[in-house]
């Protein structure tokens, strides 16, 4: 559940379950699936609240502030290097980025979906194994003192 939120995603998915003594493999792939599966129901979200709520000023507000920012983070490497900006912003295991912001800014600059979801799963696959192979390692060797 922890991967899927917008409070971690991955990065606090996967070491949460290897340090709670779940085979870092299975955290790895429960971890990565649920972070791919945020570009299509995220993306889902957006178009079905859109429609519906746009007219309103606290949603349109909301939106407003969440593609400024997102256009700050990743706007440059977006929007110069395209699928592999978008990659490599979501590949990186910081605050800020992530599927969810990768959602939006693919949103923003208008990247084609089938791209844009390929891009962002790629980014998680790297990133969760950064976060898998880096809290296992850790891990093991915190056990081995």
């Amino acid at each position: 559940m922890l991967s899927i939120s917008p409070f971690g995603e991955a990065r606090a998915g996967i070491p949460y379950a290897i340090l709670n003594n779940i085979h870092f493999i299975w955290a790895f792939l429960i971890g990565t699936i649920g972070n791919t599966l945020v570009y299509p129901v995220f993306m889902w979200l957006i178009d079905s609240f859109s429609k519906y709520f746009w007219p309103f000023r606290l949603y349109k507000r909301g939106v407003i502030y969440l593609s400024k920012r997102a256009k700050k983070i990743a706007g440059s490497n977006v929007q110069k290097h395209g699928f592999w900006g978008l990659m490599i912003f979501v590949m990186i295991p910081l605050p800020g980025t992530g599927a969810y912001m990768g959602t939006i800014a693919a949103n923003i600059f208008k990247i084609e979906r089938k791209r844009a979801f390929l891009a962002i799963s790629l980014g998680v696959i790297i990133s969760s194994a950064f976060m898998a192979a880096g809290t296992y390692l850790g891990h093991l060797g915190l056990t081995k003192l």
